[in-house]
């Protein structure tokens, strides 16, 4: 009989020379260490994951079951697993190499010298975001104060946080102004919605696990972490509730939980994990340094203002009418903390976020050209994916302006473009890859109207084949 060593499916005798170049598997659920984390060994070579061990412990302490009875009185064709007789054989065919550490490059310390002054950010800005100038502008000085307030430990002065609170309606580009500022000053970025945010001791997430997203988006280093960007989304969700007897622990207690993470204090976090109940280590981040901002659509907010500037309005001539701001489409832009406050936002949490600003709607003429100006524009990727194709894409000036109108009847703003031409670039996209004497593809506005069809050019051929619509 041949030995193990020759045996393709075992471990031979030469196994152990080369063992530190296979990963550990999980006794009980068989995931590699690169996935479950570090092992526990026990006798003969078994390795028992954290997660596996910690539910182990939770099912003994939390079970009702008296294990000498249920071992004594066990049926005839019933035994209980004894480890010492199992080797931890895995067939080589299932054993997994641990991959090669890629050599990273040592990040160079932070300093005030990496943050540009405020109108190089905006102008870094323009490059991707259409419109919203005050915005822009406003984000800029901001965070560049931010970073010189981190870096000024020589002064007698010390200057408060500059936290940001964004308003504007859906699809106006919040979120994605944040990706961008964050990617362009390159600093940890976590990103939340504050929808799944409750008091501590309920089920839901705790807000200090907002800081655990940015650890982990800081290759748990507790120092690039603490000069980050904290971006809590649908901040307008944790409004106080009205007319509500019962407990709010998604509301105001939501708010009054978050106080402590923006004012600055020493948060214990857990690294690697969201819940301080796991078997990681826990670490201490201090918040005093991380830039908070806050963003949300506050629907109904344009009712409050108006209540607020036309509750004045008399019986004659120089009363305000009540409809006086229904076709203001920027009345956001006139809210005052009172307003906030009247929608349900405690006064402590406002007092903590001293710079507040509006995005406005987007109108046709900022849809048209976020369409294709851009750097990462819809129509420059659609371009780029009939390039690989050898198809030349072209929209008529008519083609867009069809669709940022259908886009505006939509109501979601800049999101709505990408499921339009989505709609109608699918025939194309479909049908381009049969005919290989395609050249050039023209989207018309009768395309998108739906009373005609795009135009199609054939290589070598300067007259377009109209085609029709189906």
């Amino acid at each position: 009989m041949p030995e193990d060593k020759d045996r393709p499916d075992t471990v031979g005798h030469g196994e152990s020379e080369s063992a530190d170049e296979y990963e550990k598997v999980c006794f009980l659920c068989r995931r590699p260490e690169s996935k479950a984390g570090k092992m526990i060994e026990l006798p003969n070579n078994i390795h028992i994951c954290m997660d596996c061990m910690q539910k182990s412990f939770d099912s003994m302490n939390n079970g009702n079951i008296n294990y000498t009875d249920l071992i004594n009185n066990l049926p005839p064709n019933m035994g209980m697993i004894d480890l010492s007789s199992l080797q931890n054989r895995v067939p080589e065919r299932q054993r997994l190499k641990k991959r090669k550490e890629e050599k990273k490059e040592s990040k160079k310390s932070f300093s005030i010298k990496d943050i540009p002054p405020p109108h190089k950010i905006k102008k870094q800005l323009d490059e991707y975001i259409i419109g919203q100038e005050h915005a822009k502008k406003v984000m800029s000085v901001a965070v560049y104060n931010h970073y010189k307030r981190v870096f000024a430990t020589d002064t007698d002065v010390e200057i408060e946080k500059s936290n940001m609170l964004m308003i504007g309606p859906t699809g106006s580009g919040k979120t994605y102004m944040v990706q961008t500022l964050a990617r362009l000053l390159d600093v940890p970025l976590a990103i939340t919605d504050a929808t799944s945010l409750t008091e501590a001791g309920y089920i839901g997430d705790d807000v200090e696990s907002v800081v655990s997203k940015l650890l982990a988006a800081a290759d748990n280093d507790v120092e690039r972490a603490e000069h980050g960007i904290i971006f809590i989304d649908e901040i307008d969700k944790i409004a106080k509730k009205k007319n509500t007897n019962q407990r709010d622990v998604s509301g105001e207690a939501g708010q009054q939980g978050m106080l402590k993470l923006l004012e600055g204090s020493d948060i214990e976090v857990p690294v690697g994990a969201n819940s301080k109940n796991a078997m990681v280590p826990l670490t201490t981040v201090n918040t005093r340094n991380i830039l908070f901002i806050c963003g949300g659509a506050f629907p109904d907010l344009e009712n409050v203002i108006k209540d607020r500037l036309t509750k004045s309005s008399s019986i004659g001539f120089q009363s305000e009418l009540r409809d006086k701001y229904d076709g203001d489409k920027n009345i956001l832009d006139k809210v005052m903390t009172e307003d906030l406050r009247t929608f349900g936002m405690v006064p402590e949490f406002l007092g903590r976020l001293p710079v507040v600003f509006t995005l406005q709607g987007l109108t046709e003429d900022m849809l048209v050209q976020i369409l294709k100006e851009p750097k990462n524009a819809i129509l420059k990727q659609y371009k780029k994916l009939l390039e690989l194709d050898e198809v030349k894409l072209e929209f008529e000036d008519g083609a867009l302006r069809a669709i940022a109108r259908r886009a505006l009847e939509k109501d979601t703003g800049a999101r709505a473009l990408r499921a339009i031409l989505e709609e109608y670039m699918l025939d194309i996209m479909y049908e381009i890859p049969k005919d290989d004497s395609i050249g050039e593809v023209i989207i018309t506005e009768e395309y998108i109207e739906h009373t005609g069809g795009p135009k199609i050019l054939l290589r070598g051929q300067d007259i377009p084949m109209l085609t029709t619509q189906q």
